[in-house]
């Protein structure tokens, strides 16, 4: 029998007369998401870090590929024009195909053009695949290099 003045102590059980707390189960789940979110950022971070160095490789490739093509293009000499009138200019024709043929040869992708009478201009283009950024929807970068190159002959000195 119980005494008028004490009471029951409340259930631990959910039965009559217990505490409950609401909301305990609002946040359930919370911080999976917030590092479902952090991961997929530092991914993210990675990819561009990763890919976009990547992208500065292939720019660098590009370039130097296509300073090797002009190169290989304006030390081609119209002989016909050299041996006729004593001056020295590049055989439009030949460089160009001479700069094609380099391309072609390193495996790279790219246009070469004149620029003046004795100078070719050649543009080198680079598709290089992602590693990371897939992820989000990019699957590849293009970078691109382009280069002019000018025949110059004689020789020049001190007081000339």
């Amino acid at each position: 029998m119980k005494s008028p003045g004490t009471a029951r102590p409340p259930s631990l059980h959910g039965g009559a007369g217990a505490c409950r707390t609401v909301g305990v189960d609002d946040e359930h789940g919370s911080l999976t998401l917030l590092l479902l979110v952090l991961f997929v950022s530092l991914i993210a971070l990675a990819g561009i870090v990763i890919d976009g160095g990547a992208k500065l490789d292939a720019a660098q490739n590009a370039a130097a590929a296509a300073q090797e093509a002009a190169r290989a293009g304006a030390g081609i000499v119209n002989k016909a024009r050299a041996y006729s009138s004593g001056s020295f200019s590049v055989a439009q024709g030949q460089a160009l195909n001479a700069a094609r043929q380099y391309l072609a040869t390193a495996g790279y992708q790219g246009t070469a053009s004149p620029v003046g009478a004795d100078s070719i201009r050649v543009t080198v283009t680079v598709t290089e695949p992602t590693k990371f950024l897939t992820i989000i929807g990019i699957d590849s970068m293009t970078a691109s290099g382009s280069a002019t190159a000018s025949l110059v002959a004689g020789v020049t000195g001190p007081g000339t």
